[in-house]
């Protein structure tokens, strides 16, 4: 097994079934902060540099590979250079699916097409008084993401990121709240998008369409929860195997601890575990 930061005697045998069910798993992955480190612009965020050689090898060892993220589809193919991992798994007969902006966007190897909807309503108000708010709090600095379908405020750039992060919770809310809007807090940064859908809906719709035999699904914030939810429900309502790998790169372990079966140490570790799951599932089928 690939080194793990920690694990417990439930998470190994969790593993050892999914190693077992390899054939026949989906692989669900967040993209920041588990296949690429958290960077202070997200622009500039890169899929980690062994990301591609491992996904491409693990893609011949299970049955499909999802990137489920809050970034809009398009942007995560692009700075994850997924075309290329799917021109390369396409030659397996296999393939990869991109779910954007918290499964509201889709793409996939097979059409390279991004499909989602327009964006929602309030979300052009909301942007024109995003400034006077910020203002108002001390943060008019912030780094603002635009998304298309949502806006993302960042305090990375702050003495006190994370206290900054908190303070504007409660003013954020309000002005998503009145016009149509909500609020996905993360690590340094919260975002603002319609309601209605999460990272656990493309979960479900992930398994109406491949129909896996197992599950493994990576994250490492608040909007992984869902995610995760979902295919823990998923595994007890079918029996099957699943596995939730928590991707832990800083000082303050988050919720997905309590949820998650293994820890491992950010973008590096997810991929160690991932290398060692295709060499025991290449062993398993000797």
């Amino acid at each position: 097994m690939a080194e793990l930061q920690s694990v417990g005697t439930e998470g190994e045998q969790k593993y050892a079934a999914v190693v077992s069910a390899a054939a026949e798993t989906l692989v669900g992955l967040d993209f920041d902060g588990t296949l690429s480190p958290i960077v202070e612009d997200p622009s500039t965020a890169r899929i980690h540099e062994d990301a591609a050689s491992v996904l491409i090898d693990l893609a011949s060892r299970v049955k499909a590979l999802a990137i489920v993220t809050g970034r809009p589809a398009g942007q995560a193919v692009d700075l994850g250079g997924l075309d290329a991992i799917a021109d390369a798994i396409a030659e397996m007969g296999k393939e990869i699916y991109v779910f954007g902006q918290y499964g509201n966007e889709r793409w996939s190897g097979s059409d390279r097409v991004v499909v989602g909807p327009p964006p929602p309503e309030g979300l052009a108000a909301f942007e024109a008084a995003l400034p006077e708010v910020l203002s108002a709090h001390g943060a008019q600095d912030a780094y603002i993401e635009e998304k298309g379908l949502a806006v993302g405020v960042h305090t990375r750039r702050f003495p006190d990121p994370d206290g900054l992060a908190e303070r504007l919770l409660p003013p954020l809310a309000e002005l998503a709240a009145e016009h149509g809007l909500m609020i996905e807090p993360g690590k340094q940064v919260i975002e603002v998008r319609a309601p209605g859908m999460h990272k656990g809906r493309a979960i479900e719709t992930l398994v109406s369409e491949v129909a896996p035999g197992a599950i493994l699904f990576g994250g490492d914030d608040l909007g992984d929860i869902e995610a995760f939810e979902a295919v823990r429900a998923w595994g007890k309502t079918t029996g099957s195997p699943t596995l939730l790998v928590y991707s832990h790169a800083g000082p303050d372990r988050g919720p997905l601890a309590e949820l998650a079966d293994l820890e491992v140490a950010g973008p590096e570790g997810v991929l160690g575990l991932l290398r060692g799951l295709s060499a025991d599932a290449a062993g398993a089928v000797r």
